[in-house]
């Protein structure tokens, strides 16, 4: 075996080794230290008042993602607690005003509890998010206590730098010139503005990455160029350090800088770095440091994203300035930089959003001629900012103009039709086809001899995903009080849910992403007492029906219906339902009393009702209430065989009974 594939083979064996901790160590759940307060919840047990002294570990922030300012009527937020031993969510409701900052020492008095885990695999959980964080526990705040005041001039420096710039730019266009200097994960951006540069597939541009250091680094080198070797590195290793210090350890920029510190050493003795592996070492360093960043979705896109740039750019490059006129150079140029990053972060695109960006190259290609002045602008900006602050506003008014644009770009593109293709979540097995499938055409050497195999393992997994898109599906989740049941039918969708606040219609809406849904057939909320009616269940659903005075959506003789999907009442007053997913019919039951008014409405001798009758109407039945012996033997005797239960599972139940847990979810195909 020659050197070279000794070499090979050592990195593919430290490569292997490095992964497969970082995955046992991913999947193995979060132990709580001896200390950490998590330990004095009973598993089943409630919350527990409780007081706690720590430290905050950021700034309060809202859900939205605006910092927690105590405007807008107060608002919900939350933050860290580092504990002597372990870390607690802070919970806030209202916001505390004036705003509590990163770095005071709080003694804070509430309700202890354990964050609950998500009810299905296509939502997120507040476990699985504070479990990324270490912290095993969450604390809705009664009282806090301002213990100490310490200074934090970094996280100053942060707050400083965003708040002028949002304050003189307007929060969205300062937002944007923050983002670019501090990263999207340290500004508290607009939402609407963090969902237009997703859906634009902009969204690494506001992330501090690797680009943002390149040109960090693009302006500082130039001008050390002759400076002697030692001063020279230790300018650009101070410029790595302050982008560090501004934008924060996340795991995508300690990469991003790892890997831009090897490559510069390398220069600096005389050696010429390869790029790849570079990557794969600046990469298996930090995991073997902390392996559970393997699970962090922006550690994830930066490795993969850097990969396509090392591997595909240049090849691609070549293969569109051979098929585009002369004239074109520099736009195969421009795009073949994009057109990689996407093609190789699609599976993780999909695995995690379950969305494609489908417009994300045209943005791009607009984006790109702003993005450099515009994040160079901004850096200028922090520095005017902290050294001559009366310089800012004059240097300001050309960069709001450009960053105007970069928000018209995004903003119009995320408007356009199909701009977020919602192609549904792929289970892993299919992800990992994908992912064979678009190394072995996008990697040079093997799209020569695997061509072929690559698109057939392609067209394998998106023939096998259609396939489960299409199917016949009923799909309950369960979480507290709130139920959600979802029937799919073709391609096609509806929603009954028995509460309809705005957590159980945002719930809703990450199924449908999840599931490929663009927007259900209808919705029918089931809640006798709604909250006023809000933009967001007629954002998830065509047509949406719910009570306006207290009794039930739905009257006997009334039917809502779509291709394949329907929903009937069972009886007056009642909020049970009938609902059919193609040749296959569920009842539905939330409450005690709609299973005696669906007795009451059987005929005389409905021993037809009986399990095993042929003519028995009823596929399944789902109850949204705890039957009590009475309701158990009846059931047993006259109803479908199969039920359902929200909650837990009883201790006795008959054979056929699922339960869906505090916190779980329930499926069945009815193909």
């Amino acid at each position: 075996m020659g050197g070279r594939g000794l070499k090979g083979l050592i990195w593919g064996v430290l490569l292997g080794l490095v992964l497969l901790r970082a995955v046992l160590v991913c999947l193995e759940p979060l132990a709580p230290a001896p200390g950490d307060p998590a330990l004095r919840l009973d598993e089943r047990g409630g919350p527990q008042a409780v007081r706690l002294v720590g430290t905050m570990m950021a700034d309060p922030r809202s859900p939205g993602g605006r910092g927690g300012d105590g405007g807008e009527g107060g608002g919900r937020c939350s933050a860290l607690l580092q504990l002597p031993v372990g870390r607690s969510e802070l919970q806030f409701s209202p916001c505390p005003s004036p705003a509590l900052q990163q770095g005071w020492r709080l003694a804070v008095e509430g309700r202890l509890r354990r964050p609950r885990p998500a009810p299905h695999p296509l939502l997120a959980g507040p476990a699985e998010r504070l479990a990324r964080h270490q912290a095993a526990s969450q604390l809705q705040v009664e009282r806090f206590e301002v213990l100490a005041r310490p200074a934090t001039p970094v996280a100053d420096l942060r707050r400083h730098l965003a708040g002028t710039l949002m304050e003189r730019a307007g929060p969205e266009r300062g937002g944007v010139l923050a983002a670019l200097v501090l990263g999207s994960a340290v500004v508290p951006l607009p939402a609407e503005v963090r969902e237009a540069f997703r859906a634009a597939g902009l969204s690494h541009a506001l992330a501090a990455s690797g680009f943002h250091l390149s040109v960090l680094l693009g302006a500082v080198l130039p001008l050390a160029r002759r400076l002697p070797r030692l001063p020279r590195v230790l300018l650009a290793g101070g410029a790595m350090g302050l982008f560090v210090l501004l934008a924060g350890p996340q795991p995508s920029v300690l990469r991003a800088v790892l890997m831009a510190a090897m490559a510069l050493l390398a220069l600096e003795c005389g050696r010429r770095g390869r790029p790849l592996a570079i990557l794969l070492a600046s990469a298996l360093l930090l995991l073997l440091v902390v392996p559970r960043w393997l699970a962090d979705v922006g550690f994830q896109l930066s490795v993969v994203a850097t990969a396509a740039l090392v591997v595909s750019s240049g090849p691609m490059e070549r293969a569109l300035r051979r098929r585009l006129p002369g004239w074109c150079g520099g736009l195969a140029a421009a795009a073949a930089v994009p057109l990689a990053a996407s093609l190789w972060t699609l599976p993780l695109q999909l695995h995690h959003f379950g969305v494609v960006p489908l417009f994300s190259l045209p943005a791009n290609l607009l984006a790109a001629p702003l993005l450099t002045p515009l994040t160079l602008g901004a850096m200028l900006l922090a520095v005017l900012g902290l050294m001559a602050p009366p310089l800012v506003g004059p240097a300001l008014v050309p960069l709001a103009g450009l960053a105007e644009l970069l928000l018209a770009i995004a903003r119009g593109v995320a408007r356009l039709p199909m701009a977020q293709w919602q192609l549904g979540r792929p289970v892993p097995g299919l992800v990992l086809l994908l992912c064979l499938g678009v190394l072995g055409l996008a990697i040079p050497g093997l799209a020569r001899r695997w061509r072929r195999l690559a698109l057939a393992l392609i067209a394998v997994a998106v023939a096998a995903h259609l396939a489960l898109l299409r199917a016949d599906q009923l799909l309950l989740v369960h979480q507290g009080h709130r139920d959600l049941l979802l029937a799919r039918h073709r391609g096609r969708a509806a929603l009954v849910a028995l509460q309809a606040d705005g957590f159980s219609c945002h719930q809703a809406g990450q199924l449908a992403r999840g599931l490929g849904i663009d927007r259900f057939d209808w919705a029918l909320l089931l809640d006798p007492l709604p909250p006023e009616p809000t933009a967001c269940w007629h954002d998830q659903a065509g047509l949406v029906l719910a009570s306006a005075d207290g009794s039930p959506p739905l009257q006997p003789g009334q039917r809502l219906r779509s291709a394949g999907l329907s929903a009937e009442a069972i009886a007056s007053f009642s909020r049970g339902v009938q609902l059919e997913v193609g040749r296959r019919r569920w009842l539905l039951l939330p409450d005690v009393q709609d299973l005696w008014a669906w007795r009451e409405a059987q005929p005389v001798g409905a021993g037809a009702l009986a399990r095993g009758s042929p003519s028995a109407p009823f596929d399944g039945l789902w109850l949204g209430f705890r039957p009590g012996p009475r309701e158990r033997r009846w059931l047993a005797a006259h109803g479908p065989p199969r039920v359902w239960l929200s909650g837990d599972p009883l201790a006795q139940g008959p054979p056929g009974w699922r339960a869906s847990g505090r916190s779980g979810s329930l499926q069945q195909g009815l193909g």
